[in-house]
């Protein structure tokens, strides 16, 4: 199955489910055979350059544009992360002219709305402000683009049937009801799953207590990526933070690389980030238990570089 099919019953499951909800009776996710979501030898873009906008371009014209992703009149979700009061400079958060670079791209393929949030780690309006993304999304003008906080009552609670950590969780509707994820972490150090990539950036659209999901992280990662599933993750590397992750805070953390990463497989897309801290795939543990899971491809020798 591809991956727009894939979403497709996603979606359709979670509509199923929330009737059941008002059934009276308890949802459960249950999925295909999460195997078929892996493509053979998965298409990866990697570019480098100092302007931003280019680089964004040329990255997604590699994998052949946002078009291939986004169709005309669907409703997008971008999820960046701007879990912390850090300003762009400090690297903790997406870079905010790449989340507004690739709204631009949404709305170009035909998009009828983009929604972009995320349940920060710090308090959210100083973290929307201090990460420049609001002002980046205000800088639009567009009344198809919203910037919105996470409200507790949009959360549904969900089994997850594969889970192997997790038998149950709450989730962002909103995440799970829009017609395409696009997944926008910032790539970084962390003190307890080596990097935040992007099945960590998952982590923003999830309700409850996310410290529990520390005591196995990786497999914890596994289970809510079985259930929200990106359409696109796109790596921010343009600088990354390499020391005292997720939220630094002094500069001599972070180091300039001026890259993008982008795939539709998700493994592919963070077992190539893990190289940027000098690391392989197979020493990031979340990376290694979403390929086992059947999430997408880590043996970079079996994606296809474009």
């Amino acid at each position: 199955m591809e991956a727009m099919e894939r979403r497709d019953f996603i979606r359709r499951t979670l509509q199923a489910a929330l009737s059941l909800t008002v059934a009276g009776a308890v949802p459960v996710l249950d999925l295909w055979p999460l195997k078929a979501a892996a493509a053979d030898m998965p298409a990866l873009a990697v570019r480098t350059g100092a302007d931003i906008p280019r680089l964004v371009a040329e990255t997604l014209a590699a994998l052949g544009g946002m078009e291939h992703f986004v169709k005309r009149g669907e409703t997008v979700v971008v999820k960046p992360n701007i879990g912390w009061d850090r300003t762009p400079e400090q690297g903790a958060n997406t870079h905010p002219l790449v989340v507004k670079t690739v709204v631009e791209h949404c709305l170009e393929a035909g998009a009828k709305r983009v929604l972009l949030f995320d349940r920060s780690c710090n308090d959210p309006r100083r973290c929307y402000v201090q990460s420049g993304i609001e002002a980046a999304i205000a800088a639009l003008g567009s009344s198809k683009v919203t910037l919105q906080h996470v409200e507790r009552r949009d959360f549904q609670e969900l089994d997850i049937r594969q889970g192997k950590e997790l038998d149950r969780w709450s989730f962002y509707r909103p995440a799970l009801e829009a017609d395409r994820f696009i997944n926008l972490p910032v790539a970084k150090d962390h003190g307890i799953s080596v990097l935040t990539l992007g099945m960590k950036n998952i982590m923003g659209v999830i309700g409850g207590n996310r410290g529990q999901l520390h005591r196995n992280i990786a497999e914890s990662l596994a289970d809510i990526n079985t259930v929200v599933h990106s359409d696109l993750t796109l790596i921010d590397a343009t600088r990354i933070l390499v020391d005292n992750g997720p939220q630094g805070g002094r500069l001599s953390d972070v180091s300039r690389r001026d890259t993008l990463i982008a795939s539709a497989d998700i493994v592919a897309a963070d077992s190539f980030a893990t190289t940027l801290f000098g690391l392989r795939p197979e020493q990031v543990p979340s990376v290694v238990a979403g390929a086992r899971r059947g999430l997408g491809i880590m043996d970079l020798n079996k994606v296809k570089r474009v």
